[in-house]
């Protein structure tokens, strides 16, 4: 990543007149040097070149290039430039010296383009290599209206997407964004993936745990007034991934699950979020996990205890969605990918799963 040009598209759920990007150094153990960021419209999702015309460079406190201290994040000022509902949005940067420590997402089910040398407003990148990958870019606030709102949703794989199609933003939060657009009670409604593929409650995985990254991935988002927690499976499953346990372990991790969501809907109480409990998904079959009946009996204990009264403000029972009426503890064929994650499908029937009326008051 030494002189290298990386262009990265991202798909927005709502729209405004204008907007400033969040670019990270989260994980770098050195400051990391932008010497340019600069956005345009892609011609398409699946695509290096930009709109002509439509290229425009970000500043930060007024200057072209930043230098962002490891483990920070900054957020660009804010420039007129008008995006459309469930647009895409094309961000370049140039970087001269690669990061100390990388800063990325593996699962963006979105691919991004890089280039040796400095080609920030290239037209296109026909040669470019090219990952699924998302680096160094956090996030993109748009301005709206003043009863706009935001909902983060906290997850793992299944929220990240795993199986859905690259560059087709068919994630079920993309389902439920497309339906938000479509309602003019919940048109100003923003959704926030935060899903991290095998992301735990209590233990780090692919990223940190839900508890260490609350902070940063939900509390700090501009606009947030709603949080969808849906985390678990990885932690239910790792259990007994490598044999059975003890029934005093299993009593343990549903004890310590559930401490976990009360940390979580007390913290995001403290700044006025109202939280919805997801009830976790039927994994029996998976290959990876090969959970026993005991694994499945924490997971009806644990999803018990999110429908239960007084523990959320609401709950969106996805359990009862994907299950299979005939074996419970499996996916509706029709819904499975893996045993573990939906297929494009099931993904769909969760995002059009969600009450919408849980948005409209806000």
């Amino acid at each position: 990543m030494r002189d290298m040009t990386m262009r990265e598209i991202a798909h927005v759920s709502t729209g405004g007149t204008s907007l400033r990007v969040h670019v990270s150094n989260a994980f770098g153990t050195e400051p990391l040097h932008f010497t340019s960021v600069h956005i345009a419209g892609p011609v398409s999702a699946a695509s290096s070149q930009i709109e002509p015309g439509s290229d425009r460079a970000l500043t930060f406190a007024g200057s072209a290039d930043v230098t962002v201290p490891a483990g920070a994040e900054y957020i660009s000022d804010p420039i007129d430039y008008a995006v459309a509902p469930l647009s895409n949005l094309a961000i370049t940067f140039h970087l001269d010296s690669a990061p100390v420590g990388e800063t990325s997402h593996p699962g963006s089910r979105s691919t991004s383009y890089y280039f040796h040398g400095d080609f920030i407003s290239a037209a296109d990148l026909p040669d470019a290599k090219h990952v699924d990958h998302w680096y160094q870019i956090s996030g993109i606030d748009v301005r709206a209206s003043p009863n706009a709102a935001a909902i983060v949703v906290l997850g793992d794989s299944i929220t990240d997407g795993h199986g859905t199609t690259t560059n087709g933003n068919d994630r079920w939060t993309d389902v439920l964004a497309q339906r938000l657009q479509a309602s003019s009670a919940t048109r100003e409604v923003s959704v926030l993936n935060e899903g991290i593929g095998g992301n735990h409650l209590l233990t780090d995985g692919l990223g940190p745990n839900a508890l260490a990254r609350f902070d940063r991935d939900v509390l700090a988002q501009a606009g947030a007034k709603f949080l969808i927690v849906f985390e678990g499976v990885n932690d239910l499953g790792g259990l007994t991934r490598l044999g059975e346990v003890p029934a005093a372990a299993h009593a343990d991790l549903v004890h310590r699950i559930e401490g976990a969501y009360e940390q979580i809907v007390a913290r995001a109480h403290v700044a006025g979020l109202q939280v919805f409990g997801a009830t976790i998904t039927p994994f029996v079959g998976s290959a990876y996990y090969h959970p026993p009946a005991t694994t499945e009996a924490d997971r009806q204990a644990v999803n018990d205890w999110i429908r239960a009264p007084g523990h959320f403000d609401a709950v969106i029972d996805f359990d009862k969605v994907m299950r299979d009426p005939r074996r419970p503890d499996r996916m509706l064929p029709g819904y499975d990918d893996d045993h573990l994650h939906p297929s494009v499908v099931g993904y769909k029937a969760m995002g059009e799963a969600v009450p919408l009326a849980l948005f409209g008051g806000h």
